[in-house]
């Protein structure tokens, strides 16, 4: 008996974190620029608390940032690419149950959610105000120049040794051949603690509000980080 070919669309559902600015209940008619948080390796699972180990969420539990953030987590043993699906579908219900202004969304993420971001955001240029993608990489790192009119800001150590440097790099020189509208912060002595570091610096949090439709503008101390 020949076989036949069908198909049938499965979507795969994720659980989430959701961080709402403190001002949010009280401004019940503003809507708020929203940041996609894709976590690393170490954090998939089924236990929703690992997300907030590194990255984004270790550092606004100590300061408040004026962004919805949701953060999906990654069951064990799979990655980000297994689930764009569902990402997409998690960018279009989430205004629809949070005051998220859909003109300003951004993607961003540590490590194995480093590559997420690359690869995704290179699939869907314009669905992001911008992305900032930290210690990662992209698996089709050629493909770069989908991203030109999309503003990036990259994050790595050069001694990283669980995401070598060069997988930023490539993405980065490509990504310059095509005219891209990216930078680079390279930190010459960390490693892999940079997928902290580069939230530390409330310089990345005010890059994102002027990368606001219309620009909101920086409204948080912006002390230099290293370039």
């Amino acid at each position: 008996m020949p076989y036949s070919v069908m198909r049938c669309r499965i979507e795969m559902e994720l659980e989430y974190l959701v961080y709402l600015p403190p001002e949010y209940d009280n401004l019940s008619n503003k809507k708020w620029p929203l940041i996609i948080f894709l976590h690393g390796a170490g954090e998939r699972g089924s236990n929703i608390e690992d997300v907030k180990k590194y990255g984004i969420h270790k550092v606004i539990n100590e300061k408040d940032i004026p962004f919805i953030v949701i953060s999906p987590q990654c069951p064990k043993n799979t990655v980000w690419e297994m689930y764009f699906t569902s990402i997409d579908k998690l960018i279009r219900e989430v205004p629809q149950l949070y005051r998220a202004d859909e003109n300003n969304i951004f993607l961003t993420g540590i490590s194995m959610g480093g590559y997420g971001v690359w690869n995704y955001a290179m699939l869907n240029p314009d669905k992001f105000a911008a992305i900032a993608p930290v210690c990662g990489g992209a698996q089709y790192y050629w493909r770069a120049g989908s991203l030109k009119n999309t503003p990036v800001w990259a994050f790595h150590g050069q001694k990283d040794k669980a995401v070598p440097f060069e997988e930023s790099k490539r993405v980065v020189d490509e990504l310059e051949k095509c005219g891209g509208k990216v930078r680079f912060s390279v930190f010459p002595d960390a490693g892999h603690e940079v997928c902290t570091l580069a939230y530390e610096n409330d310089e990345l949090f005010n890059w994102l509000l002027d990368c606001c439709t219309p620009p909101i503008g920086g409204s948080l101390p912006s002390p230099d980080l290293v370039k």
